[in-house]
C-alpha cells in the first residue's frame, strides 16, 4: 500500500528546512485561512498561549486536508508568553522590534511549538512542545546591533529570534527542544511518520 503524501501548510523557511534535512518527504501547500481572524477570536475567548498554538495549528491542518483527502497535511504554529503569562505577537517595525527585545531582556519566556496532521478534514495526531528560553540582560547598544544584523529575517520570527542564527547571542540558557524552538517538535514528527511508512522504521 502506498504510504500517503506529507504536505505542510506552511511557508516558513525554519520548518522546510527542519525536513528537507531529516530527509521526509514532503511537499508545500497554502493553509487557505485568515490566521489573524481566527486568532483574534480565540484570544478574545481567553484560550492560553498554549492552546492557542494547537488551535491553530490545527485550522492550518485541517482546511487543505479537506481539499487533499488523500494526504496527510501538517499545520504548525507557534506561540510565546512571558513570564506575567502576557502573550506576544510578531512585530511589524524594526522599532517595535526593539522595545519588544528591551521588554525581554532579562527575563524568562516560553515558546510553545504546536503540530497537527489531518487527513480529510479530521485530525489523526497532534503534539505540543514547550521550551523555556532564558534570555540574558540585552544592552540597548547590543539590541542595536543585533536588529542591524538580523532584522531582515528575524523580523517573520515570534520574538524576534532565530536560534539557529544569530539569535542565539540573546540567551543565556535553554530548556527544551531546539527543534521546537526552530519551528517543529520534530521528533515526535518523526515517530508518527515512520509508523505511518512514510519514513523507513
Amino acid at each position: 500500500m502506498t504510504p500517503p503524501r506529507l504536505l505542510l501548510a506552511s511557508q516558513s523557511a525554519s520548518r522546510r528546512r527542519l525536513l528537507a534535512e531529516a530527509a521526509v518527504p514532503f511537499e508545500t501547500i497554502d493553509a487557505g485561512i485568515d490566521e489573524d481572524a481566527i486568532k483574534a477570536g480565540l484570544v478574545e475567548q481567553g484560550v492560553s498561549a498554549r492552546d492557542l498554538a494547537d488551535a491553530l495549528a490545527e485550522w492550518k491542518a485541517r482546511r487543505p486536508s479537506m481539499r487533499n483527502p488523500d494526504a496527510f497535511v501538517l499545520g504548525c504554529d507557534q506561540t510565546l508568553e512571558l513570564d506575567d503569562g502576557s502573550q506576544i505577537d510578531k512585530v511589524e517595525t524594526r522599532a517595535e522590534a526593539a522595545a519588544l527585545l528591551a521588554r525581554m531582556s532579562g527575563r524568562p519566556h516560553k515558546l510553545h511549538s504546536g503540530a497537527v496532521i489531518a487527513q480529510a478534514g479530521e485530525p489523526l495526531w497532534r503534539q505540543i512542545e514547550s521550551v523555556t528560553l532564558h534570555m540574558r540582560p540585552l544592552s540597548p547598544a547590543f539590541i542595536d546591533w543585533y536588529l542591524d544584523l538580523d532584522w531582515d529575517e528575524c523580523r517573520w520570527c515570534v520574538g524576534c529570534y532565530r536560534i539557529e542564527g544569530p539569535g542565539a547571542q540573546l540567551f543565556a540558557r535553554i530548556t527544551g527542544s531546539l527543534f521546537a524552538v526552530q519551528g517543529l517538535p520534530l521528533l515526535p514528527l518523526l515517530d508518527y511518520l515512520r509508523v505511518h511508512s512514510i519514513l523507513p522504521a
